[in-house]
């Protein structure tokens, strides 16, 4: 199509470069920051030999960590406050499964403690969390 009189003609094409641009800078900084992203608390897990299981992003983890300091999630709750907190947190849940990830060092009467409070809130289920042989092997 061209316009009278000038010596131009109008495009009918995208330009998409610009839009590839953007799009790969957003794809390298979801790469580098996803992994950041991670949820959890730092426990050194002990070692056991079990089958792998999966942990959906809407589980509920309980961690201890060595210096006893209790985290449902990522949020730092006292041993007193555990089973009101679960069952706050279940009081609407169909499924009643949460997993417990305890430091290797703690003394087992307090991961027992932890445990008895979750029994108490009313989930029927407890996973344990461990590393695999092999991770800790390699």
């Amino acid at each position: 199509m061209r316009i009278e009189g000038s010596g131009y003609s109008r495009m009918s094409e995208i330009n998409v470069t610009p839009f590839v641009d953007v799009m790969l800078v957003l794809l390298v900084i979801f790469m580098v920051t996803a992994p950041m992203m991670s949820q959890g608390i730092d426990v050194d897990l002990p070692e056991a030999e079990t089958k792998e299981m999966s942990i959906e992003d809407d589980q509920i983890v309980v961690s201890v960590k060595r210096s006893k300091e209790i985290f449902v999630d990522r949020y730092p709750v006292a041993i007193e406050d555990l089973e009101t907190r679960l069952r706050a947190i279940y009081e609407t849940k169909a499924e009643r499964e949460i997993f417990l990830g305890a430091d290797k060092d703690v003394p087992y009467g307090f991961v027992v403690k932890v445990m008895a409070a979750i029994k108490a809130a009313g989930i029927d289920k407890l996973g344990m969390i461990t590393v695999p042989l092999e991770e800790m092997q390699g």
